[in-house]
């Protein structure tokens, strides 16, 4: 386990507080006491959306633990060379004394003062200054040394999950599996053959479906604007199933996938889903790691005491359920907004129900998390909330599922949901400690699973990859370039120096 980052430091403490020496609701917040934190406040960390922290504690230096007030803190961003910054920002109230302050530029500066301002006094050390330059995300300006870009972003050293993956690939050969992998998977499967060289990015696509590579190409460009990447050549799947079922000593074909399982052997990454929501944050998508933590529903005393489910048919399992909501409505509310893989089952199963805003489920106490096709891709955003998760035993996982600990943070649910209803009663008969739980699993989802720790996570990824290639990467035959977005409008100059990392 790596050292805790100096953020998540405070950031702990400042939750210790909460249960030592938190304050009575309604006290009213201190200037001088409250404490504002988090890797938004640092020029070097180039994110999307950058983000900082807000804890409001009271004149005795005691941590509030409940909200203020949504509009208590006011955030302003500013250029003292710019007469106009070009920057959103959102304060989020996370209704629990603290705030999540995220903001997105669309230029970059030269210097940006950040003022925090309680009733137009600066809270804690504001205004913060960054010394610039302070880079957009648009800005194509790498930082030479990847060492230097993860201690910026202060990455962990490792990631479990990366040395268990490749832990099964004691070398590769990028000769070898460009010939290869395509003629095993590339008539049945959906792949990208994926080749950066001198920090440029190919690609070529294998199958027919092969409209997820947008995500893939998003988040390497992404990276590659940020750092420079080693060169290295892999291949990525774009479907829900893993590939790799071949056990040692069989040969092993190294595949990148977004869901990984017990069965396989294929490297797993960040899903597709949580990749675009750090992208496209305060973007296109709504749902993501922040404003989840913005709209958690109502204090956990006032939360519908059922436990709750949406979602479509793609899975036996999931028919179970509705099933089991039918004959037990006080204790479940679980329902179909879609039926695709059992259509003729759908006069037993159904109606269909309407779509419910995702911040909705929040309003009960209690989430189901149970798979689709693969893994349900929604356990990061059902962690960020303040309900506790009921998840079900699976042998799919994300990047971050070995991570977790049962009865910690989430309650577990055998496969076949035989003891749901057992664990649903105890979690009613265990008020306290179902609280404690839902709260433990949403320091997990805040602590790992933010933009920040994502990029790290790729990068790491892809750094420990390329130290195990036995040949040169080539940019082959049919692949094409993935060119760096335009930006016409708001370009930037880059001032890093040029020295690489010896790999």
């Amino acid at each position: 386990m790596s050292a805790l980052r100096p953020w998540w430091l405070f950031f702990c403490l400042s939750v210790l507080g909460h249960d030592l020496r938190g304050s009575q609701a309604g006290s009213a917040p201190s200037a001088a006491n409250t404490l504002v934190w988090g890797p938004g406040l640092e020029a070097s960390v180039v994110l999307p959306a950058r983000f900082f922290y807000i804890q409001a504690a009271d004149s005795s230096g005691k941590n509030l633990t409940a909200s203020p007030g949504e509009k208590t803190f006011e955030v302003k961003i500013v250029s003292p060379v710019e007469q106009f910054t070009r920057i959103w920002i959102q304060v989020l109230d996370r209704r629990d004394g603290s705030f999540l302050v995220r903001y997105r530029m669309y230029a970059t500066y030269s210097e940006l003062h950040i003022h925090v301002l309680l009733k137009n006094e600066h809270v804690a050390k504001s205004p913060f200054v960054l010394k610039g330059p302070v880079y957009h995300e648009g800005c194509n300006c790498p930082q030479e040394s990847g060492s230097a870009w993860e201690a910026h972003m202060h990455c962990p050293q490792s990631f479990a999950q990366i040395e268990r993956d490749l832990s099964f690939y004691p070398s590769v050969d990028p000769d070898r599996n460009a010939q290869e992998i395509p003629q095993r998977f590339g008539q049945r499967q959906s792949l990208c053959h994926y080749t950066v060289k001198d920090n440029k990015i190919y690609v070529r696509t294998f199958g027919e479906h092969v409209g997820f590579r947008i995500f893939m190409d998003a988040i390497l460009l992404s990276l590659t604007r940020k750092v420079r990447l080693p060169d290295v050549e892999f291949f990525v799947n774009l479907g829900d199933w893993p590939l790799e079922k071949r056990k040692p000593p069989e040969k092993l074909h190294p595949i990148f996938s977004w869901c990984g399982s017990n069965n396989t052997r294929d490297i797993v990454m960040p899903t597709y889903d949580l990749t675009e929501s750090v992208l496209e944050t305060m973007g296109r998508v709504s749902l993501d790691m922040m404003s989840v933590q913005a709209n958690t529903g109502p204090p956990w005393p006032e939360k519908n005491a059922t436990a709750f489910w949406r979602g479509r048919d793609s899975r036996q399992e999931r028919l179970e359920l509705v099933k089991l909501s039918r004959a037990h409505p006080h204790i479940i509310d679980a329902a179909f907004t879609n039926f695709f893989f059992f259509k003729h089952d759908e006069s037993l199963y159904g109606p269909l129900v309407k779509h419910v805003s995702f911040f909705d489920f929040f309003k009960y106490k209690y989430q189901i998390n149970i798979d689709g096709t693969v893994a349900a891709y929604r356990l990061p955003y059902l962690l960020a909330g303040d309900s506790v998760v009921l998840k079900q035993d699976s042998g799919y996982y994300e990047h971050f599922y070995k991570q977790l600990r049962a009865w910690e943070h989430y309650i577990p649910v055998r496969a076949d949901l035989g003891d749901l209803l057992e664990k649903i009663q105890w979690a009613r008969d265990h008020d306290e400690e179902a609280k404690k739980i839902a709260l433990a699993g949403q320091q997990f989802a805040r602590t790992h699973l933010m933009g920040d720790t994502i990029f790290c996570y790729y990068y790491i990824l892809i750094k420990e990859y390329a130290k195990l290639q036995v040949t040169e990467p080539k940019i082959r035959k049919d692949m094409e370039v993935v060119e760096q977005p335009a930006d016409d409008l708001f370009p930037c100059s880059c001032h890093r120096t040029n020295v690489k990392d010896e790999l």
